[in-house]
């Protein structure tokens, strides 16, 4: 397995930071250790909370949200920053679980439309099926946000808080390119039901093609642990002297990491991806996964709940956009982010 540490250390030193976080601290704060060993950082609080107002009417200002899943970290950790904003603002919340479906997500959204909620916030599983819900719940007088995911037309939202996916991926793939001098076949296990995951699909492989590397088998863990590990293993098994995997989100992630546990690839299997988890810390750790792009997944949750409430009472203008950015993660500043692992 190629060395590759030192060049990851030293572009990760670099800001990678995609945008900047409207509103929100710094994605991490510094923890001396390891991530094993005992010390952990502190997670941002978030800043700038707005209080909810009483709709017209009375009562308690009222907000729902249609996430893609509730098993992925990512999608719970953001969760649960809607919910601390929620709680702070003064505002009740109701989550819908959209189980990476999108004819449920519509559901989830007419259902809390009729509920009477005053915004939404949604993390859309695709571009397109979503529209004529939002169009409807915003026809009817109720703001819309767009978390992490966003919908092709965007009059169909108000404001979308997210990650500039298809740079980060590029920015990974310029970073790989050092690490492997540009030679070698990479193979790639990713969610082709995710818009998300095949915009950071796309921004590295036509980066790493461009430099000279070859994009080979490319699969589809369909945004699920265990889909995504059946489609690793395929990928090892039909490719037996592959060295590189790039895997475009969580569950791609994971799948990589198991797949190349069960066939004792670690030693000549180099994996980078998309977004911590405990495998991927041990991983990390191990040093068959040299880097991995954290995003901050609590201020997704942070900056969607603000504007929603900004939306709802008029009390601050939201942006059309609003900007989280990303940090590649190495072994080198791995104790920074520990906070993603607790609880």
């Amino acid at each position: 397995m190629p060395t590759t540490r030192t060049v990851l250390a030293a572009f990760a030193v670099g800001a990678i930071a995609i945008g900047t976080l409207a509103g929100c601290d710094s994605s991490s704060t510094t923890a001396s250790g390891s991530a094993s060993g005992g010390s952990t950082s502190t997670r941002p609080a978030p800043t700038d909370v707005p209080q909810a107002c009483s709709p017209d009417g009375g009562g308690t200002l009222q907000l729902g949200m249609v996430d893609i899943n509730e098993q992925t970290a990512f999608f719970t950790q953001m969760n649960e920053g809607v919910q601390d904003v929620a709680d702070e603002a003064g505002a009740d919340l109701q989550i819908v679980s959209g189980d990476n479906d999108s004819a449920t997500q519509v559901s989830g959204v007419e259902n809390l439309v009729a509920s009477g909620v005053d915004a939404l916030i949604v993390d859309p599983v695709d571009a397109t099926a979503l529209i004529p819900a939002l169009t409807a719940a915003k026809a009817a007088g109720i703001p819309v946000v767009a978390a992490d995911g966003s919908v092709e037309d965007a009059s169909a939202i108000d404001s979308y808080v997210g990650t500039a996916n298809e740079d980060g991926g590029a920015q990974l793939g310029k970073a790989f390119l050092d690490i492997t001098g540009g030679e070698g076949e990479v193979g790639v296990v990713g969610a082709l039901n995710s818009a998300i995951q095949i915009q950071r699909q796309n921004g590295f492989t036509d980066a790493v093609e461009a430099g000279g590397m070859t994009i080979g088998t490319i699969v589809d863990g369909q945004n699920v642990n265990e889909d995504a590990q059946a489609a690793a293993e395929n990928l090892l098994t039909g490719n037996p002297d592959l060295e590189y995997i790039y895997a475009t989100g969580e569950p791609a992630l994971n799948g990589a990491i198991a797949a190349v546990k069960s066939q004792g690839a670690q030693d000549r299997v180099t994996i980078v991806g998309w977004d911590l988890s405990p495998s991927a810390v041990e991983g990390l750790q191990d040093g068959y996964v040299e880097a991995v792009i954290q995003q901050d997944t609590f201020g997704f949750g942070y900056e969607a709940a603000k504007a929603a409430i900004n939306l709802a009472c008029g009390t601050a203008e939201v942006p059309a956009t609003v900007d989280v950015p990303i940090t590649i993660v190495t072994p080198d500043n791995l104790a920074d982010f520990s906070y993603y692992l607790e609880g």
